[in-house]
């Protein structure tokens, strides 16, 4: 399924806002690199110290359609407000398997997009046939945790302090889900 084909979901958060799931496009670039910015400002919980440049964000959507894989934003009143993406194993003996990544900035937090966004995905990889979905989580993101166990997604492992988070060492906990 190519990006295009990816469907655009619309729906009303807990806030009474209307959100929109649909695939990232070039256009999105430098909203997607802003809110990157803000979040690692925040200093919460994504693996980046700097946001990319808008020609590199481009590059990246490019590819990830090239490559069909999924890459999806939350849109609220015209503004990016989070991604979510799988990305696919490159190689042939590990295409069958995905990486999930997924952040919010702060101001669409608890409207209920993470879920959505868990459904949207999971969705996806039954249509691609996946047959595994994986991801990393911060032992001090007790939200995000709860939200993957809550989807059905099992502890394969953990790496004690494997990140230092404002000051604070924390265990990075992979997680997993089987589709077959």
């Amino acid at each position: 399924m190519t990006t295009a084909m990816m469907q655009t979901v619309i729906f009303e958060a807990k806030n009474g806002k209307m959100v929109t799931i649909r695939p990232a496009q070039e256009r999105d670039a430098e909203q997607i690199t802003t809110a990157v910015q803000e979040i690692i400002e925040a200093g919460q919980y994504i693996q980046k110290e700097e946001p990319g440049t808008i020609e590199e964000e481009k590059r990246f959507i490019r590819s990830v359609e090239k490559k069909e894989n999924m890459y999806v934003v939350a849109e609220v009143d015209g503004e990016v407000v989070g991604i979510a993406r799988v990305l696919r194993g490159d190689l042939q003996m590990k295409h069958h398997t995905g990486m999930f990544r997924t952040w919010l900035i702060s101001k669409a937090q608890g409207m209920g997009i993470g879920k959505r966004f868990m459904d949207y995905t999971l969705n996806w990889c039954r249509e691609q046939k996946l047959h595994k979905l994986c991801l990393t989580v911060f032992a001090s993101n007790p939200i995000a945790y709860e939200l993957y166990k809550k989807a059905g997604f099992h502890e394969e492992g953990v790496m004690k302090e494997q990140a230092n988070l404002n000051g604070e060492y924390v265990d990075e906990i992979f997680m997993a889900i089987f589709f077959d």
